[in-house]
């Protein structure tokens, strides 16, 4: 029997989108009942919304738009369902951008990903992420308490007192971020500390790269797992193994629609394709729609079925943000002034803007796929991108297939020297 926290990692893929997309009129109802929500899908029919493609109908709340939505309607843009007074915590990260955390049991679906890195019940773990207003500490909380482990609630810092916490306590597992662990374990050595005990660790909120999960394997931590969640969603993705085997990529949380959209745009890329993370969140207290993360990744493609059993699709994981606005003679040019002039014009498969020359001497120029690069005219499009951007750029052709697909729809390859 495969080792999974529950059956619903188990499910055929053809049940599970069958059942996801079955939720998914419910889901924006409630959502609708919410005044942000209501506002944002006010000419949405909920009990049309029962397929990817009609998902793909509804408009893209990003990310970064979150500070100015939760400034005209505090503290959380009118996006909850679940009234203030009946949330368990409230959290608060720079910007200031507020999130909530309902009372339900492992309310950021934590306990998948910390199951998958080896948690089991009556194990014990150190927890390393910060208790200090925001929410990756109580993640682990929830995820612990679902699972049926025991947790040191360690926080970050006070390296010498996480040192002997592990060498007398003697926890199984280390979940934080990859650079503090480090630090504990170069530590431990310095003091001449035994914290052999930790032979698991899960990481987030820092990238991984593999010489340091290699670091890691050869100073006595070897199952290190990666997972990938956010403030506002929780958990999204993370990695599993067998053994010591680390199986690729990471595979989708459960209560998780994913879309990989072209950064920009709301507009679905090709399976395989790196675009910006988008997803759709079944949370009761605070549902998100089409919620654009910033981040890139893609679809990964061609793998065989998991040896671990998971049966959900995989990402790369996280390959860097899809936010690329630049400065072009003063002018901030953004991802979706490109998706615009793509829209005003169907001709273009595909664009990328190429910012080239030196600083003050910047040369613009959209490269557009289209079916025949030989008889196409860019004079329609040069004057678009003139009234969007306020500035001159140039237009090339190139045939359809011929541009990068490494999710970057403005490329800033200015000399800086």
């Amino acid at each position: 029997m495969t080792d999974t926290l529950d059956s619903l990692e188990l499910r055929p893929p053809e049940q599970r989108e069958r059942e996801l997309m079955a939720r998914l009129p419910q889901l924006v109802a409630r959502a609708k009942a919410a005044a942000g929500w209501s506002r944002i899908l006010k000419d949405v029919n909920a009990a049309d919304i029962t397929s990817r493609a009609a998902l793909a109908t509804l408009p893209v709340t990003r990310k970064s738009e979150l500070h100015a939505l939760q400034k005209l309607q505090p503290p959380f843009g009118g996006l909850n369902t679940t009234p203030v007074g009946q949330l368990a915590r409230l959290y608060m990260s720079p910007g200031p951008i507020f999130d909530p955390e309902g009372k339900g049991k492992d309310w950021w679906r934590f306990g998948r990903p910390m199951y998958a890195a080896g948690v089991r019940p009556g194990g014990l773990l150190q927890n390393c992420f910060s208790y200090h207003f925001t929410p990756a500490a109580f993640m682990v909380e929830g995820g612990a308490a679902r699972i049926g482990c025991t947790v040191i609630p360690a926080g970050s810092g006070q390296t010498e007192m996480q040192v002997q916490a592990i060498s007398e306590l003697r926890p199984d597992t280390y979940v934080g971020t990859p650079s503090f662990l480090k630090i504990i374990i170069e530590k431990a050595q310095e003091m001449g500390a035994d914290i052999s005990s930790m032979t698991k660790a899960l990481m987030g909120a820092e990238a991984l790269p593999e010489s340091l999960r290699e670091w890691f394997v050869n100073n006595g931590v070897p199952h290190v797992l990666q997972t990938y969640a956010s403030a506002d969603i929780g958990s999204i993705a993370f990695e599993t193994r067998s053994g010591d085997v680390r199986h690729p990529g990471m595979v989708l949380d459960e209560d998780v629609i994913l879309e990989i959209v072209r950064p920009g745009s709301g507009d679905p890329v090709a399976a395989g394709e790196i675009g910006e993370v988008v997803v759709t969140v079944f949370n009761p207290d605070y549902p998100l729609i089409r919620f654009a993360t910033g981040d890139l990744s893609a679809v990964l493609t061609g793998v065989p079925d998991s040896p671990c059993g998971r049966t959900n699709t995989r990402i790369k994981g996280w390959l860097g943000r899809a936010d690329q606005t630049t400065k072009v003679r003063a002018m901030f040019v953004h991802p979706s002034q490109v998706h615009e002039v793509t829209r005003r014009h169907p001709e273009i498969v595909k664009a990328r803007l190429v910012i080239s020359g030196r600083m003050a001497q910047d040369v613009m120029t959209l490269h557009c796929e289209v079916a025949d690069p030989g008889a196409a005219s860019g004079a329609a499009i040069v004057e678009s991108i003139r009234e969007l951007t306020k500035l001159r750029g140039e237009v090339r052709f190139a045939a359809v297939g011929s541009l990068p697909g490494d999710g970057k729809v403005i490329d800033d390859v200015r000399d800086y020297t």
